[in-house]
């Protein structure tokens, strides 16, 4: 075959200037991965010339990093079979249309690397009865950067915060999202494990399917399998019509299976099944349904220390925890407490019809020095508390429930400053407290009382 292709849009007029007028790169391959024309726009980004790539791979002419490297074609490097603009042109080739797919790659660009964000789409042609494809390749890098500044200055699908572990998080969010596999999420109660579930759902392609979440743990035994499953008619006792269970419900979109640990081994096997073959039966049902899901778990316990101790099968939990994911404690992200505060107490003025209310500077320090063992959800009860006790508009520490007026309770965070720890921390950033507390792991505040408190060994 030769470069007719090129010649027929070149020639045509209004071919030609539709090609070129594309906003985004675009390039036509073949089957065996060969480039056979570029519009203008992907000449310029990529520093190819047009007339000088036909029949070139697919990756030299992307000036693909593994390419480069291995001087090895398209298709045939040991990373060929997780590269994502890869596995779309072989789609389109398949005869496949694929609209925008979020991806993410290493390119030699000039002689430097790197790594650029695309929207990569494609659709299946035709030409002199060879199957080729045309990929449309938008580059977002810019605009996915600014978006997650954006995103993690404040929140990132309901999530809010700014602190290092956070950030960790969003960016696994978007990871995850991008790739179809089950995903286990863990975290302590209250942290907001099923938010973290929804973003993955709703950040990827799947998000305009139906997002389903179950509470494993809050239904009885006898129930559990026909909420997961469904059940026919006569079934059991009080089934008086069929019903759909959550795998059905799910089809095409998101299962979520929260507090999972709490699931019966007999229900363990059966969930195996399902993931492993993709089928099941409704209870009392000889017929098979098969379902297209993806399956996100929660839990607030270590699933891996469960199977350790022989309460959760080892071949169910490495089929869920194909990619982990922990969600941290509030008390390890006290830097997002004022944040936090902020977008709850703004979702409570709206619920209870009150003007704008203004959490005052007392009530951030107590916030800041309290363990929240309920975490995320406990701060949200203790504002709402507090905007119901509130009067006036500024909330103040009596408004606050008792714990945090009892200097003795137990479930105040215990001070973890002692004046050696203190000493070291200062020596080590050379006497600069702002960052001497942010070692300790302690608000700034914290630190300067403790300084005065024991002034005698600081003097």
């Amino acid at each position: 075959m030769n470069d007719d292709l090129r010649n027929i849009i070149e020639q045509n007029g209004l071919l030609s200037a539709l090609f070129s007028a594309i906003p985004c790169s675009v390039m036509i391959i073949d089957h065996q991965y060969k480039v056979h024309i570029i519009n203008d726009y992907m000449e310029r980004n990529f520093g190819n010339d047009r007339h000088q790539i036909f029949l070139k791979s697919m990756g030299e002419v992307l000036h693909c990093l593994n390419n480069e490297q291995s001087h090895k074609s398209c298709g045939n490097t040991g990373q060929c079979a997780d590269c994502q603009i890869y596995s779309v042109g072989m789609q389109a080739l398949q005869g496949k249309m694929i609209t925008r797919k979020w991806v993410k790659k290493q390119l030699l660009i000039g002689k430097n690397e790197n790594e650029i964000t695309l929207l990569v789409s494609a659709a299946p042609v035709n030409y002199l009865g060879k199957s080729m494809a045309v990929l449309l390749l938008e580059d977002i890098t810019e605009l996915s950067q600014l978006r997650r500044r954006l995103k993690t200055v404040r929140s990132f699908a309901g999530l809010v915060g700014r602190h290092p572990k956070m950030l960790a998080l969003f960016d696994a969010i978007e990871e995850m999202a991008q790739v179809d596999i089950p995903v286990l999420i863990q975290g302590e109660s209250g942290t907001g494990k099923e938010l973290v579930a929804s973003a993955i759902h709703s950040e990827g392609p799947r998000s305009q399917q139906p997002f389903v979440a179950i509470n494993c743990g809050a239904i009885p035994e006898n129930l559990i399998e026909s909420e997961l499953f469904g059940h026919v008619r006569g079934a059991f006792t009080g089934a008086m019509h069929d019903k759909k269970g959550r795998f059905e419900l799910a089809d095409g979109g998101t299962l979520l299976l929260d507090e999972l640990s709490e699931v019966s081994p007999a229900m363990q096997v059966k969930l195996l099944r399902v993931l492993q073959e993709g089928t099941f039966e409704r209870v009392g049902s000889e017929k098979t349904t098969r379902v297209n899901i993806r399956i996100i778990s929660a839990t607030n316990k270590d699933l891996a220390q469960e199977v350790a101790n022989g309460h959760f099968r080892e071949d169910l939990y490495y089929r869920l925890a194909v990619m982990p994911i922990t969600v941290p404690p509030l008390r390890d992200r006290l830097e997002d407490i004022s944040l936090l505060a902020e977008h709850i107490l703004r979702s409570i003025e709206k619920e209870l019809k009150r003007e704008r209310l203004v959490i005052s500077p007392e009530v951030l320090q107590r916030f800041t020095n309290y363990a929240w063992p309920g975490n995320v959800r406990e701060l949200q009860n203790v504002i709402k508390f507090a905007a119901v006790k509130c009067k006036k508009q500024l909330i103040e520490p009596e408004h606050l429930p008792p714990v945090f007026n009892n200097t003795d309770g137990k479930r105040v965070r215990k001070r973890k400053l002692t004046i050696p720890r203190v000493k070291d921390a200062l020596e080590k950033n050379d006497g600069n407290k702002v960052q001497a507390a942010h070692s300790l792991g302690v608000s700034r505040a914290t630190l300067y009382r403790f300084i005065t408190d024991m002034k005698d060994a600081f003097s």
